[in-house]
């Protein structure tokens, strides 16, 4: 790819892995191995490969919970349930699958996979697509940085500058005060009592920015609101701190786009790890494209018949049944059970 069209692609995790465990339940191997998030996160991957080809692709993990945000908010996400075993047995075969096609496994301590993402956008010279359902990420857009978000048919849709406002009713560089205005359910943020999307909407549309609104409260006119918004001070200034993104690169990503080139596909690998957890349906995608890369896939070994029921369906079979949800502004996103994945 020419240097003047570097393009990344990043994707978050855990959000895609739970989206893919929940989409399809109890689908498993011949030795009873849970395998619906590996077989919806690798149909994710591989159309993330058709649809938006780039020289430079990373997957982001969560290292857990930063000690920052748990400074300010010791509650931060405490509310999450524990991860289910089946869900956590099924993440080692998935990062190996990740590597095998060629793209980069990331993560930090000290940064939530959000914030990583949003480092490696802000620090890319290049364009930058990033997938993931959270509207936290929404605040990184600009005219290089877009969002895709997965729909209900496992599609992407673009998020970009005009679709925040479109959505939001705000613009990206005020979505961090909307979202502090709101609070989140799911990460245990609460919002200023009395204000729903369209009211922190106006507020911030008519006034300007809540630090403009802190500094010069006499910028509200209105007398309840004003002293609304002063009454929460604390709260808004503490979940603005919490939502913002720590774009900071770290040191060691100092070469990014050494780091996150895209390398060659491992065909060899990925037909091993096919074979191993008896992806049959997936063997079958990852065959036609190896042929499109003059790869001769090896034979297969013993199949199970469990993976062939779905050998028929295309990738809306692993849409998240949650996934309206996430849609919704005034709604939480879905409720990702991480808790103690990193115990």
């Amino acid at each position: 790819m020419a240097e003047d069209n570097k393009k990344i692609v990043l994707v978050d995790a855990y959000s895609q892995i739970f989206r893919a465990f929940y989409a399809v339940k109890s689908l498993s191997n011949s030795k009873g191995f849970p395998t619906n998030a590996l077989h919806g996160f690798i149909k994710i991957l591989m159309r993330l490969n058709r649809e938006y080809p780039s020289s430079h692709g990373a997957v982001v993990f969560d290292c857990g919970r930063v000690g920052f945000r748990m400074e300010l908010n010791p509650e931060y996400k405490a509310n999450r349930k524990p991860t289910p075993d089946e869900l956590k047995m099924q993440v080692p075969p998935i990062r190996e699958f990740i590597e095998a096609f060629g793209w980069t496994l990331l993560e930090e301590c000290e940064y939530e996979a959000d914030d990583l993402i949003g480092a490696i956008a802000r620090n890319f010279d290049g364009e930058v697509k990033f997938l993931s359902s959270d509207k936290d990420l929404s605040q990184l857009i600009n005219s290089k940085i877009t969002q895709l978000v997965p729909d209900i048919k496992n599609a992407f849709t673009e998020r970009t500058p005009e679709k925040v406002i479109e959505k939001f009713g705000v613009s990206a560089d005020l979505l961090i005060d909307y979202l502090a205005l709101l609070g989140d359910s799911a990460d245990n943020i609460p919002g200023a009592a009395g204000i729903g999307p369209k009211g922190a909407a106006k507020i911030l549309n008519n006034y300007g920015s809540l630090q403009q609104i802190f500094a010069d409260p006499s910028l509200v006119s209105d007398e309840k609101t004003r002293a609304k918004l002063l009454e929460n001070r604390d709260l808004l200034e503490k979940n603005i701190a919490l939502i913002t993104l720590k774009t900071d690169l770290p040191d060691k990503f100092s070469k990014l786009e050494q780091i996150c080139e895209k390398k060659a596909i491992d065909f060899a690998k990925l037909f091993a790890l096919c074979d191993e957890y008896e992806l049959n349906s997936i063997r079958k995608d990852i065959e036609k494209l190896a042929k499109e890369h003059n790869f001769i896939p090896p034979k297969a070994q013993q199949k199970s018949n469990a993976d062939d029921l779905f050998s028929n369906m295309d990738d809306s079979l692993f849409a998240c049944s949650c996934e309206a949800k996430t849609e919704k502004v005034a709604s939480s996103e879905p409720t990702y059970y991480q808790a103690d994945l990193f115990e």
